[in-house]
């Protein structure tokens, strides 16, 4: 994310019990915020094309080189929805005032952020094959959640400690890469959990060396063709900050480390609410 888009917004967080992403000088800029951001999509929405491109213009003057995701009319009338760069923001229509926050109707409660946090989160995962998830699954899931992680942090190790009762309570748990170190260090080498991410991906068992890894026993060295990268900048575009996080198959983010019991109770609550 970079920097500039982050210091003009207040970030808001989540209540995680989670491993927080390396915020030092090792943290290199990800690529995803250097790719130029004409050739970022931008979401359909029912205004006219000259309103959209307003917004995209403003939000590039603003914040230039941000990767903006999605643009569409918001539900407070006036303003426009925009995502980009791991955050969502409000911007007018005539392009003078920016809002940062949840958008919530007062006589309804419905948190409309929440809303399309969700909506963007499922349509981008939803883009993501199993072939590059690690999964672990029972004979006949009745619920799934994606799980983004890391191999070295305590919380992913004691979230993966109880994959066997996570199956046994019904839940396929998908893991998609999340090297809380990033990708590059300041000298330009990989960094160690990055490299080590790799080896379990590329492993010809990548199961058996996922748990391994979690298990404090580091893979064997070996590189692919692999995912973890371009996981590693979809967690970023999503707005995750820290391992675990776990996303319910509407997009909903259901938080950090849960047991087994905590997260079957959110995932049947979700299902009732829905």
């Amino acid at each position: 994310m970079l920097k500039k888009f982050s210091l003009a917004l207040v970030a808001g967080s989540i209540a995680l019990a989670a491993c927080a992403a390396d915020n030092g000088s090792g943290q290199a800029v990800p690529a995803a915020a250097a790719k130029a951001a004409s050739a970022a999509p931008i979401a359909s929405a029912t205004a006219t094309d000259a309103g959209i491109e307003k917004i995209r213009q403003v939000a590039l003057k603003f914040a230039p080189g941000i990767v903006i995701d999605s643009i569409r009319p918001a539900p407070l009338p006036g303003y426009y929805e925009l995502i980009a760069s791991g955050q969502l923001v409000y911007i007018s229509a005539d392009g003078h005032y920016m809002m940062h926050g949840n958008l919530v109707d007062l006589r309804t409660r419905q948190d409309y952020s929440d809303d399309a946090w969700a909506s963007f989160r499922k349509a981008e995962l939803d883009k993501v094959p199993e072939s590059q998830r690690i999964v672990f699954a029972p004979a006949n899931p009745k619920y799934k959640v994606t799980v983004f992680t890391d191999v070295n942090c305590a919380y992913c190790r004691a979230l993966h400690q109880q994959i066997d009762a996570f199956n046994k309570a019904g839940i396929e748990v998908d893991y998609l890469a999340w090297p809380r170190e990033g990708l590059v260090t300041t000298s330009g080498s990989a960094t160690p959990t990055y490299s080590e991410m790799v080896s379990v991906w590329c492993a010809a068992d990548r199961k058996a060396a996922f748990t391994a890894a979690k298990q404090n026993r580091e893979p064997k060295p070996a590189t692919c063709s692999n995912p973890v990268k371009d996981q590693f900048e979809l967690g970023e575009r999503l707005g995750i900050t820290g391992t675990p996080t776990v996303i319910a198959p509407d997009g909903a983010m259901l938080g950090g480390y849960v047991t087994p019991q905590q997260l079957l109770k959110l995932l049947q609550d979700g299902q009732k609410g829905g």
